[in-house]
């Protein structure tokens, strides 16, 4: 084998420094997997963690985080605003059914409430009658 193109060493002798991928790239993931799998392994969860479980649960947060923000980014656009602001993320998440049950319980710190007026409040609607006199808020 002659020493020319050899892979293993670099040049004058010294091993190829070859660039290190991270295991979020190599995913095709934005979320961090090293970090997930830090977190996983320092919490004591169990004794041991896969080499795919911080991969999946990566890939699990990220899916839940791009969907809370397509919708946030949609209910903010529908507030003609550029900026999303807690209240988008509430509405988001309560106007959609499997998200308000997935944080049913969680309070979103200056999110208000859905607009919503009970049926019963509202004014009742009037029929066309011809012995109707006056105004129609007042029935008895």
């Amino acid at each position: 084998m002659s020493g020319k193109g050899a892979i293993t060493k670099g040049g004058r002798g010294q091993q190829a420094k070859t660039k290190s991928v991270s295991r979020s790239s190599k995913a095709g993931l934005q979320f961090p997997v090293g970090r997930i799998a830090r977190f996983l392994k320092s919490g004591k969860y169990a004794e041991r963690v896969g080499a795919g479980a911080p991969v999946y649960l990566s890939a699990v947060l990220e899916y839940l985080a791009a969907e809370v923000l397509e919708l946030a980014g949609n209910a903010a656009r529908d507030n003609k605003k550029n900026r999303i602001v807690p209240r988008h993320i509430q509405l988001a998440v309560r106007n959609d059914e499997e998200l308000s049950k997935l944080l049913g319980t969680v309070t979103i710190a200056n999110g208000g409430v859905l607009p919503n007026i009970h049926q019963t409040l509202l004014p009742k609607k009037m029929g066309k009658g011809k012995d109707e006199i006056g105004s129609a808020s007042q029935e008895f």
